[in-house]
């Protein structure tokens, strides 16, 4: 390609971050430790965007005994506020902002979030994706569920979690534990026992 055509897909191929100012107020780092992080980042990702499957191998590098790639799913959604499908930096550094330096109730609204697979506002044992006939089900106090369900939000997460730590939970967990661990969570979450948690059962149980 002649250079007329490289000054063409540059644009397109690669991503401009806020300036640094802008991250200096949106985050509570530093500019040294801005800097420091965006080496990093355009380290990894030279483009400046990260897709799911790169975040996902990144991720899978810290978990080597397990199976990370559900878990880092969830994970990549928490960051990706805007839902593009495509993590820039601003992303990273403002989700990494509020785990690190957040407040406690910061800290625990992106915990929840992330616990919120279908983003409605509470966190659900279940998730619904159609509403034609009744199903007996759990999750709900008449323990009837719109059918067909996916057994999916805490339980999907708890599952990746197992799933990703491999070899390291011990003693060894049967292939129940994840349900059992989402009933217990719900049974201390879910204060009014109408089979959801909203964002004020979660934090004031957490603050407990």
């Amino acid at each position: 390609a002649d250079s007329s055509d490289v000054d063409v897909e540059l644009p397109t191929i690669r991503h401009q971050p806020e300036g640094l100012e802008q991250l200096l107020a949106r985050t509570k780092f530093t500019k040294t430790e801005l800097q420091s992080l965006y080496r990093g980042f355009k380290n990894e990702c030279p483009s400046g965007l990260v897709d799911e499957e790169t975040f996902t191998l990144i991720y899978s590098r810290f978990f080597p005994q397990g199976d990370a790639s559900s878990y880092a799913h969830f994970l990549f959604n928490a960051f990706d506020t805007d839902h593009n499908g495509a993590l820039c930096f601003q992303d990273f550094a403002v989700g990494l902002s509020v785990l690190l330096r957040g407040t406690e109730q910061q800290k625990l609204k992106w915990t929840f979030d992330l616990y919120d697979v279908n983003k409605d506002g509470c966190i659900t044992k279940e998730v619904t994706v159609g509403n034609t006939v009744g199903l007996v089900g759990w999750g709900h106090p008449d323990r009837v569920l719109p059918a067909p369900c996916i057994l999916q939000d805490m339980l999907e997460i708890m599952k990746s979690i197992y799933a990703m730590m491999g070899r390291c939970t011990e003693p060894a967990v049967g292939a129940r534990a994840p349900a059992q661990h989402v009933e217990l969570f719900f049974q201390k979450m879910d204060r009014n026992k109408d089979g959801v948690v909203t964002f004020e059962e979660f934090l004031a149980t957490c603050q407990e």
